[in-house]
């Protein structure tokens, strides 16, 4: 098996506990921009500590950074602040499993992003199932109840927010792949640390100042609520390290492809944890979903 498989599926996991400790945080005590927030910075000093100390043992040294390593790294943090800030809004309009369905659109967006930026591409069939994937979302995107006539049946605020998720999830996944790649010696968990430690640390500083500005009392809130923005942070950490890592490794498309093993992690948590109801709608589009997901897999 190759080595992004399993880091991929790790990646997964740790993003779907994440989610749901940024939920709650969101519904129990903080904004949107506060519960993003949490995510960067608490794991920005930890990635920072743990990538020094892995650089000491293997005797690794700074390495120098180019121009593009910057434009890369900075392009794609910026879109993965507002990407999670989607994903946070969305869950209040749709359940945990749906919202993060919405979310896996980032899969066929990146197949594209990933060939204009960096000259990736996807093979024919796994092209054909990223079209499936595309008919799944559009059936998804039908809210329960309300009105069912018309363009607002399927194009409706909900349905934008993931979308437009899946925008910037694309473009972030992109410009990490290209960051990592820019980054010269080491192996690739330096390589993927030396990033993630760098963009973190952007982030924290750029969202928490946005913050101070428009939202001063949310970053209070942040520190008062610590265990749980801990825990986020946390999880944060290890699942952006093996999505860094397993960017270095393989096309983004075929990444964010296996990891919409995160719809079941997130089906699971939605009926277990949040108690919340899949309807025969939402079920049948995530199957197309996961068809999509089965077919670009055995495409790679």
């Amino acid at each position: 098996m190759d080595a992004w498989i399993p880091i991929t599926i790790a990646a997964a996991l740790a993003q779907t506990l994440r989610f749901m400790a940024q939920k709650h945080l969101k519904s129990t005590a903080l904004s949107t921009g506060g519960a993003t927030l949490a995510r960067f910075l608490y794991s920005a000093p930890l990635v920072a500590i743990g990538i020094a100390l892995y650089a000491n043992w293997q005797g690794f040294a700074v390495p120098s950074l180019d121009g593009a390593f910057w434009s890369y790294a900075m392009f794609g943090g910026l879109a993965q602040i507002l990407a999670t800030m989607c994903v946070v809004a969305l869950f209040q309009r749709r359940n945990f499993a749906v919202g993060i369905t919405f979310k896996k659109t980032e899969v066929m967006l990146t197949a594209l992003a990933g060939y204009l930026i960096l000259g990736d591409v996807v093979t024919p069939l796994a092209g054909f199932a990223v079209a499936v994937g595309f008919f799944g979302v559009i059936w998804l995107s039908d809210p329960p109840g309300g009105d069912r006539d018309g363009f607002r049946r399927f194009f409706n605020r909900a349905a934008g927010l993931g979308l437009l998720s899946g925008v910037f999830f694309a473009i972030s996944a992109v410009g990490y792949r290209g960051a990592v790649l820019e980054v010269a010696g080491g192996d690739t968990a330096f390589r993927a640390g030396m990033t993630l430690a760098i963009v973190t640390t952007a982030q924290s500083l750029a969202l928490g100042s946005w913050l101070l500005w428009r939202e001063p009392g949310q970053l209070g809130a942040v520190l008062r609520n610590w265990r749980v923005a801990g825990l986020t942070g946390v999880l944060s950490m290890i699942g952006s390290f093996c999505w860094f890592a397993a960017f270095s490794l393989q096309n983004a498309a075929y990444v964010f492809a296996l990891g919409q093993v995160e719809l079941m992690f997130s089906i699971v948590a939605a009926t277990v944890w949040f108690r919340e109801r899949i309807s025969a709608r939402e079920a049948i589009g995530m199957v197309v979903l996961t068809m999509s997901i089965v077919m670009i897999v055995w495409a790679t």
